[in-house]
């Protein structure tokens, strides 16, 4: 790596912890770790961070709760969450907050290692595009400063929310494949993935409905199709 990436790695369990920590600086990262939630929001504030890596059951403060407080201070930052818990509705729970990944214990490093990295490039090839703008009925939508305006609102777009927006807008009027979205954003296709994405075309959905002549549609088997007026 060119930089090293400093990551926030929040997990209660003192000697998988330090194992993460290890093995992540082994890898070229630097990685600070906390005990507790309490701890984890204190270093969030007091450091600048380019990944959290969150522990769902925590003491003092949960890792849905942490992922939250954080993503009021920085919509933006992506988060995993590590978690001993299959339940659908704990990993719905955590896609709802807008995490970006989520990994069942127990995990080989590597796979841990592999998820961070897709997420950074994805993250950082996104910075480095120049900025595009779509039309979008009454609304303009900057990819870039993922900013979704219409007339005098504007409206600050998640992450997720702007790269699958940015890829429904691409394919404007057309059918977008549903395992071509999920592999471009989500890396995987699998059942929980598909479920997040379901998420976030209802917060989509909820951003567009400002404009009548705007909806996204779902195509059964297929995908989705964003519906806009053609632009003269």
């Amino acid at each position: 790596m060119d930089e090293k990436l400093r990551i926030l790695l929040c997990e209660d369990d003192e000697n998988l912890g330090m194992l993460l920590r290890e093995y992540l600086q082994a890898k070229g990262f630097s990685a600070d770790l906390c005990p507790d939630g309490e701890a984890g929001y204190k270093a969030f504030l007091k450091n600048k961070y380019d990944l959290c890596v969150l522990d769902v059951m925590m003491p003092k403060k949960d890792g849905f709760t942490l992922a939250q407080e954080i993503r009021q201070a920085n919509s933006e930052i992506p988060v995993i969450f590590l978690t001993a818990k299959t339940l659908k509705e704990d990993i719905l729970e955590g896609f709802k907050i807008g995490a970006d990944d989520y990994i069942t214990k127990p995990f080989s490093m590597e796979e841990l290692t592999l998820r961070i990295e897709a997420i950074l490039r994805r993250v950082r090839g996104k910075k480095t595009k120049e900025s595009t703008m779509y039309k979008i009925g009454r609304f303009t939508f900057d990819t870039q400063k993922q900013l979704l305006t219409i007339d005098d609102k504007q409206t600050k777009l998640t992450t997720k929310e702007s790269e699958l927006l940015g890829l429904l807008c691409a394919h404007a009027n057309e059918i977008l494949q549903r395992d071509f979205a999920l592999k471009t954003i989500w890396i995987d296709d699998n059942y929980f993935n598909a479920r997040s994405m379901d998420v976030y075309i209802t917060k989509l959905r909820k951003h567009l409905k400002a404009d009548d002549s705007i909806e996204i549609i779902n195509i059964h088997g297929k995908g989705y199709k964003l519906i806009t007026p053609e632009n003269e």
